[in-house]
Parts: structure tokens; C-alpha cells; sequence
């Protein structure tokens, strides 16, 4: 059964398991100047959607529910990219409703991360793969605790350390290791050409 999808190059001509990948690279790596992110998180959220969509099978696929989380991890990301550079023109200190958005944000970006791996898992399990499942399932659990964790740390509610923050970062470029490696199996390959 696994070999009977044909794969399908995508337009950029990478599975789209390997471009959801480069897509969360952009949104959780900074490049900044001047307190300038050059690798704008709504431009990666964006290069999450399409692949998403090459991956769905059928109207409430797991795939498609990760879809409508990524959408509106490009909306938000959007604002909050706005509200940064209006902010420091507003005041010195951040408003509330910046932190607000900076929360929503970084909840929002840990819902959309622990969607896009439960709809990895649920695929190989449809498959009957069992190598690889306890592996994603255990470091998206580690991703989002950690990252709840971190949240109030990051806006100085809480004084958890560098620890936290490495240990994420550590946790987080094993799960985005382990989601390209996956890329190249039959289940990641897309179900279906842009336009269909």
C-alpha cells in the first residue's frame, strides 16, 4: 500500500514535508540587523501552507486542520511583525496589548508546530510504520512544554534560565531533523499537484 501513491515534485521541486521544514526554520531562526528580523516568520508560516495542502487527502485530514492553524500563524505573525515596528515609535516600554500579541504569538506558533507533527505521526501510523512515531511523538510532547514553559520567561514573569531556552532549541532542531528525514518516505510525498 505504501508504494502506491506516486510521489510528485513540488513546483520548487522539494517534497513538501522538506519545504513545511525550511518553512519553521525561517519562523524560529532570527537573522536580525538593527533589531530587524530578515527572516520575517510570516514568510516561513506561508511556506508552511502550501505543502500542507499538497499533503491533504480529504476535508478534515490532520493535514488540513495544520493548514488552518499555519493561516492563522501567517495572520498573526503578520500583526505581530506590525506592532513591532509601530511599538518602539509608540513608547519606551511595550504595551500591553504588544506582549499580548507576543504571546499570542509564541502559543499560537506551538500550536501550529504540535499540529503539523500529530498529522506526520498520524500518516506513518495509517501506514503501519512503527520506527520513527515514539521518537516524534516524545520531542513534540518536549517542543511544547518546554515552549509553554519559556513563554512567561520570555516576558520576564519567571526566571527559568538559559537552560530552557537550549534545551527547546536543542529539542526543537531534532524534531525538525527527524520531519526531513521523514520527507523522503512514500506518506510525506504529496497527494496531489497545485491547481487539482
Amino acid at each position: 500500500m505504501v508504494l502506491t501513491l506516486p510521489y510528485e515534485e513540488g513546483p520548487a521541486g522539494l517534497r513538501p514535508l522538506k519545504r513545511i521544514v525550511a518553512g519553521l526554520v525561517i519562523v524560529y531562526c532570527a537573522l536580525r540587523v538593527n533589531d530587524f528580523d530578515l527572516l520575517l516568520n510570516p514568510l516561513g508560516w506561508a511556506m508552511c501552507a502550501t505543502p500542507l495542502l499538497l499533503l491533504r487527502r480529504s476535508a478534515g485530514d490532520p493535514f488540513d486542520l495544520a493548514r488552518t492553524s499555519v493561516l492563522a500563524m501567517v495572520c498573526l505573525s503578520a500583526v505581530a511583525v506590525f506592532a513591532g515596528w509601530v511599538g518602539p515609535s509608540l513608547g519606551s516600554t511595550p504595551s500591553p496589548v504588544v506582549e499580548l500579541i507576543g504571546v499570542a504569538e509564541g502559543v499560537g506558533g506551538l500550536v501550529a508546530v504540535w499540529l503539523i507533527t500529530d498529522a506526520v505521526i498520524r500518516r506513518i501510523r495509517s501506514y503501519g510504520i512503527a520506527s520513527g512515531v515514539a521518537v516524534l511523538d516524545v520531542l513534540r510532547w518536549v517542543v511544547v512544554g518546554l515552549g509553554a514553559l519559556g513563554t512567561p520567561a520570555g516576558l520576564g514573569y519567571t526566571a527559568l534560565g538559559p537552560v530552557v531556552a537550549v534545551g527547546w532549541f536543542a529539542c526543537l532542531a531534532a524534531l525538525l531533523l527527524m520531519l526531513y528525514r521523514s520527507a523522503k518516505l512514500p506518506y510525506a510525498a504529496s497527494v496531489r499537484k497545485l491547481g487539482e
